[in-house]
């Protein structure tokens, strides 16, 4: 917004500002087995297809949400900063590998 003001003639900056949430996805490049996953990683994931076709992970260190889908697309979610993001990938695509549709 502060560009707006700025344009309207005001002077205007950004200060102590923060950034709160980061959102990255990449793509493994293979399906998973989303009812596998859940089954295998209760405590962490929650799939429920008929009300969303991704199955959501709740990773605790980083504290970072994924939205995995079944074409192997992710969507990693919650980070403050993108090593967070970077983190939670490598993490969790060992887990992708293991349940891979064949």
């Amino acid at each position: 917004y502060a560009r707006v003001v700025q344009k309207l003639g005001f002077p205007a900056k950004f200060t102590e500002f923060k950034i709160q949430n980061m959102v990255g996805s990449c793509d493994v490049k293979f399906p998973i087995r989303l009812e596998g996953l859940v089954a295998q990683h209760g405590q962490f994931a929650h799939y429920e297809p008929e009300l969303f076709p991704g199955l959501i992970y709740r990773m605790v260190r980083p504290k970072i949400v994924l939205l995995i889908f079944v074409s192997g697309k992710v969507v990693l979610t919650g980070a403050k900063d993108r090593k967070d993001i970077y983190d939670a990938f490598e993490c969790i695509y060992p887990i992708l590998k293991n349940f891979r549709k064949k």
